[in-house]
């Protein structure tokens, strides 16, 4: 298995990350368990911003998946490229939800272009 391999499941588990800081933060009980879609409307601030965090990171995931792959399959592309441009997509997400966290929207905008053009690139290097 390759670095971007790894790097796929990382970002199919960044979502959770997300999930148990909007949990922790939003007074999570295991009562609410019943029906946790309803608790996270309840959610605000931090907890809130967890959440959304934890959304655009289900959202994004596919897109890394499928460049990691056609990467992967096109052949055109040297391996440590293709595993360099994952560990700096992961970066870029791990500090997305940093910013997105700390409310820094502006920053946080930038870092997702960040990660929007790496996974981009991964088409231009398979060219």
């Amino acid at each position: 298995m390759t670095v971007a391999l790894w790097c796929i499941l990382i970002a199919i588990f960044l979502p959770y990350l997300c999930t148990a800081v909007a949990k922790i933060g939003g007074g999570y009980r295991l009562r609410d368990n019943h029906d946790p879609r309803s608790f996270a409307l309840t959610l605000d601030g931090f907890a809130k911003r967890a959440h959304a965090a934890q959304l655009n990171s289900f959202e994004i995931t596919p897109a890394f998946a499928a460049a990691v792959i056609v990467a992967h399959l096109a052949g055109n592309a040297e391996l440590v490229t293709i595993n360099v441009l994952s560990v700096l997509f992961i970066t870029s997400r791990l500090l997305y939800i940093i910013c997105y966290l700390a409310d820094w929207a502006i920053l946080r905008s930038l870092v997702w272009f960040v990660g929007v053009g790496l996974i981009i690139s991964f088409f231009f290097v398979s060219i």
